[in-house]
């Protein structure tokens, strides 16, 4: 079995599981549009269940999509932004997934579904690139660390997102009259808004310990890389100031009372860096850390 095929059959799992995630991501909107107009039905209950057997389903491809891709280059397949990509999403489901066993978190699978399939969308286009030798700087143990909490880390933020907008959707839902209210099936069967606050403040939480050890990790491998802990290179700049929106976020919610809207839209423009990070510093920008692969 060659390298080419094993990376032709990863593409092909990868575009699979964009497919299923997309299959999952329209039963979970059917439900949440039917909920939404105030009507409910056995349909919508074995809607939500379609869409998250088919999000496990998902999570089993792309996760196979990833170890085949791995396998194809002999490394951990996370070294440019198809691999880091097509990682994420495996992850990002798997924390979902995981999360949902803990708590009925399914209200916010159309929010990650939508989300995993426009990333796969960008990883199989724009962003692809076949399997390449590692530069020298990304030849260390600490890519399998660093990386791998950093995804981690994004996961329990892309959940503690999603929630957030419910969150926002519920609060202003409940400010109004309970007269004036319209039906709606959808809302009136998750939490309060508080309840909701209090665990995307859980999985925030999660989300920041994991990114705060990422911070760390960088810091050591940039050591042992350059000669330095720490160059305001523009990854790292970025990597801090994602540290800071979500420290201010516990912080102000923890000792200054920020609950409610504040918090959920803090939460929010934390997440918003989260997005820029990925999606455009390692894109655009220049610097020591522009591993996308991209020309």
């Amino acid at each position: 079995m060659d390298v080419a095929q094993l990376e032709e059959w990863s593409l092909t799992a990868v575009v699979t599981a964009g497919v299923i995630f997309g299959l999952a991501f329209v039963f979970y909107a059917y439900d949440f549009a039917v909920r939404w107009s105030g009507r409910q039905s056995a349909r919508t209950h074995k809607a939500v269940n379609i869409g998250t057997a088919l999000t496990w389903l998902g999570f089993l491809v792309i996760t196979a999509g990833a170890v085949l891709r791995g396998l194809s280059a002999g490394r951990v397949p996370w070294s440019n932004m198809h691999e880091f990509s097509i990682t994420a999403v495996a992850i990002i489901s798997g924390v979902y997934l995981f999360v949902n066993l803990w708590r009925d978190v399914r209200f916010t699978g159309m929010f990650i579904t939508g989300f995993l399939v426009i990333v796969l969308l960008l990883a199989t286009t724009i962003w692809y690139t076949a399997v390449k030798p590692l530069m020298p700087a990304l030849q260390s143990a600490w890519i399998v660390i660093h990386v791998l909490v950093a995804i981690l880390a994004t996961g329990f933020f892309a959940v503690g997102a999603a929630v957030s907008v419910l969150q926002l959707v519920q609060a202003g839902r409940e400010r109004r009259p309970a007269g004036e209210r319209r039906r709606n099936v959808f809302m009136e069967a998750l939490p309060d808004s508080g309840r909701l606050e209090q665990l995307a403040f859980t999985v925030i939480i999660v989300g920041f310990v994991l990114w705060t050890f990422t911070l760390i990790f960088g810091a050591i491998w940039a050591q042992k890389a350059w000669g330095r802990y720490w160059g305001w290179d523009v990854k790292e700049t970025w990597t801090l100031i994602i540290w800071v929106i979500y420290a201010g976020y516990l912080h102000a919610r923890a000792t200054r009372g920020w609950r409610g809207t504040r918090a959920a839209v803090l939460s929010l423009i934390g997440f918003a860096a989260v997005l820029f990070n990925f999606g455009v510093v390692n894109t655009l920008f220049k610097g020591l850390h522009a591993y996308s692969g991209l020309s």
